[in-house]
């Protein structure tokens, strides 16, 4: 068998675990990026039991392995009695880690802003929010383009380790798949996929980057 005919084999294989895979990415992006700037807040807040909830919160995410946390989160949920499915298990584990990690980089995007322009800004009669989406938020973007770009490609790569509470994402169906046939081929295009979509996200962010820095 020729390596085309291979490849046309493992290919309709990994279609849909790759859609599982790129589910995991995008759902926990699309939870984990709001809940960041929460617990950024929380991080930052002058109300002491707020801040040790959130420094509580950073330490125990940031500070234990991701593959725990899905198993922690897995056998968690099942004792809580809540019926979530291995995929749902997988998104509310990755949301939580990856806030956390958000969190720390939003922090650091405000705080990086000097104190002046907001005095200035309430000179103007801005109020605190008006202060924040027009003056602050604007230049905490472009601070933290580069973080979240890294943060992005490693939740790309992350999502492989979905398959410790048997999710059958893009690397399990490799690995099966390689099992049989005794070839490597499955292994060369799950990581191909993996190239490809870090290309795409670091091609995003460069466009990002380019465009804000026409608002210097």
């Amino acid at each position: 068998m020729s390596l085309f005919e291979d490849i046309a084999q493992v290919l309709p294989q990994m279609m849909e675990p790759l859609l599982v895979t790129v589910t995991i990415f995008a759902f926990t992006l699309l939870f984990s990026l709001p809940l960041g700037l929460v617990v950024a807040f929380g991080r930052m807040s002058r109300i002491a039991p707020v801040r040790w909830i959130a420094q509580v919160y950073l330490l125990v995410m940031r500070g234990t392995p991701l593959m725990l946390q899905l198993i922690f989160f897995w056998f968690g949920l099942k004792l809580g009695g809540i019926g979530f499915s291995r995929l749902q298990t997988a998104i509310v584990a990755f949301t939580f880690n990856y806030a956390a990690y958000f969190a720390e980089i939003y922090r650091g995007g405000i705080e990086s802003i000097p104190a002046g322009q907001k005095e200035a800004a309430n000179v103007l009669g801005f109020s605190k929010s008006q202060t924040f989406f027009r003056i602050v938020l604007p230049q905490v973007v472009k601070k933290i383009l580069p973080p979240m770009g890294n943060e992005f490609m490693t939740l790309v790569k992350d999502t492989s380790l979905a398959q410790v509470i048997a999710v059958v994402e893009i690397t399990s169906i490799a690995q099966k798949i390689q099992t049989g046939m005794v070839s490597l081929l499955p292994i060369f295009v799950a990581g191909a996929f993996y190239l490809i979509m870090n290309a795409v996200v670091s091609k995003c962010f460069s466009m990002a980057e380019k465009k804000l820095s026409y608002y210097r």
